[in-house]
């Protein structure tokens, strides 16, 4: 066996631990994938999206879009009261992981990019999003990865060793921050790749 190397696991949640995606909603209002690509893309873009990730009212930013926007307010008020709708589920495989983790004794933590608003919806949703140790959330903290101050956040609030600390994300450049702070941290790719990163630090998932 391995000798463990980590004393705790932090996750990022969209494309990890939820199957997350504006089509998933958006692909039932807008059937014409021409239209939806240039409403997804120009209108409600991921860096409007990103502003209530990092701490932005929704109801603020329905408003001030609709305003630039008046023709698509239906469109635009969906991202804020389907938004439910753009979580296809949990990746069960990864979620089975966690739970491993868990049983084994070893504390989780949730580092996000998510809007605190959504957050208090999406753990109302999925049960597995309310058993981690601690959460850092973006939306509640008013700061984003991969800003640094986020990952000390994380660090100093819950005591966390960052050498001993494993953290997963699919984001490459988040990633990179979470290194930048000493995290020992790996592109999340697949569950199963992940259960690899894992054993190879010594934990028996």
């Amino acid at each position: 066996m391995t000798e463990r190397t980590i004393d705790a696991v932090v996750f990022d949640i969209g494309g990890v631990i939820l199957d997350w995606s504006p089509d998933y909603l958006y692909g039932d209002l807008i059937p014409d994938e021409e239209q939806r690509t240039h409403f997804l893309t120009n209108v409600a873009t991921p860096a409007w999206n990103h502003q209530q990730d990092e701490g932005r009212p929704w109801a603020e930013a329905v408003a001030e879009l609709t305003s630039l926007h008046p023709e698509h307010a239906e469109w635009i008020a969906a991202y804020d009261s389907g938004w439910l709708k753009m979580v296809k589920g949990v990746f069960e495989d990864t979620a089975t992981l966690v739970e491993e983790v868990r049983a084994l004794g070893v504390p989780t933590y949730a580092l996000t990019n998510f809007s605190a608003e959504k957050w208090q919806v999406a753990k109302d949703a999925f049960p597995i999003l309310t058993g981690f140790d601690g959460e850092v959330v973006s939306g509640a903290e008013q700061t984003v990865k991969p800003d640094e101050k986020i990952y000390r956040i994380l660090i100093d609030r819950y005591q966390l060793t960052p050498e001993r600390t494993f953290y997963t994300d699919d984001t490459q450049y988040n990633v990179d921050g979470a290194r930048a702070v000493g995290l020992d941290a790996e592109q999340f790719t697949t569950a199963a790749n992940l259960r690899h990163q894992l054993q190879a630090r010594g934990l028996a998932v």
